[in-house]
């Protein structure tokens, strides 16, 4: 390809010094080479540099892609400043290393293979003793599964939770199907309810054992707590018979769950906490 637009450089060049119009030089070697022929930006352009004085009929150099070398350099200078500080942004880094948007760009994305991401949210970041004792718990556990499959059947969960008197609508939950000529639906933002109660829950395998509502104004401490599991353990006589006996707690680690006189009362009561 390279040699036939070589050879068409050449008539271009012929027919500048027969004196022929840029046009009718287009149009001969439209006629001669067919679809194989220079678009006629290119024809006029060669027939400018050659009016002009222009003899070479080769293409000028130019500077091309960078060196591979350079582009070397230049991705171990975004690595560095990006293990730096992970939070900048692509303009940022172009504008720290005196690079361009679109080669920052192709370094990170293609050369480096990084893609931002956002953080993900978690209750609690947790401590390499932390997640060594919960390792620890879920062995035990295991454990206790293996030599009783009926284990977790004597096991009653309790948690808290916040219900609220309405819960916003989530974007997902807004979609609708529409045509791409329908225009966008729209809602109000809307915050959310201010108005909400503690519910405390209990449940096992089977479903719900006990639920109540914690009074508005009533904190959870140790001493109500106490008297929410006293009502707990009539309850599970009247819904849960058959475990009314050897049933054992299993509830987070909250302040009003370890506090002393809720550890006594659990086994005063023979009622032991799953960890």
């Amino acid at each position: 390809m390279e040699e036939h637009n070589f050879e068409q450089r050449c008539a271009i060049k012929f027919c500048v010094k027969l004196g022929e119009t840029s046009t009718e030089t287009f149009n001969k070697l439209k006629q001669a080479n067919g679809k194989h022929a220079l678009l006629r930006s290119q024809v006029f352009k060669w027939y400018k540099a050659f009016s002009e004085g222009h003899e070479s009929i080769k293409d000028e150099p130019h500077s091309g892609r960078p060196s591979t070398s350079k582009m070397d350099n230049n991705v171990e200078k975004v690595r560095a400043l990006v293990r730096s500080d992970r939070r900048l942004t692509v303009r940022m880094i172009a504008s720290k290393l005196n690079l361009n948007h679109t080669t920052a760009h192709h370094i990170l994305t293609q050369e480096l293979a990084m893609r931002k991401l956002c953080a993900m949210n978690v209750p609690k970041n947790l401590t390499i003793e932390q997640k060594d004792n919960r390792k620890d718990v879920c062995l035990h556990l295991l454990e206790r599964i293996q030599s009783d499959r009926n284990f977790l059947k004597y096991v009653i969960t309790g948690d808290e939770t916040w219900i609220f008197k309405y819960n916003p609508e989530m974007k997902r939950q807004s979609k609708e199907w529409h045509t791409s000529a329908s225009p966008r639906p729209k809602k109000a933002r809307m915050s959310k309810s201010k108005i909400k109660s503690m519910l405390i829950c209990f449940f096992d395998y089977q479903g719900i054992v006990h639920t109540e509502f914690v009074p508005q104004g009533q904190t959870v401490n140790q001493f109500y707590y106490h008297e929410i599991l006293e009502r707990l353990r009539k309850r599970v006589v009247c819904v849960r018979p058959s475990i009314a006996n050897n049933w054992m707690l299993h509830h987070d680690n909250a302040p009003c769950h370890i506090a002393i006189s809720v550890i006594e009362f659990l086994a005063k009561k023979g009622n032991p906490v799953v960890p």
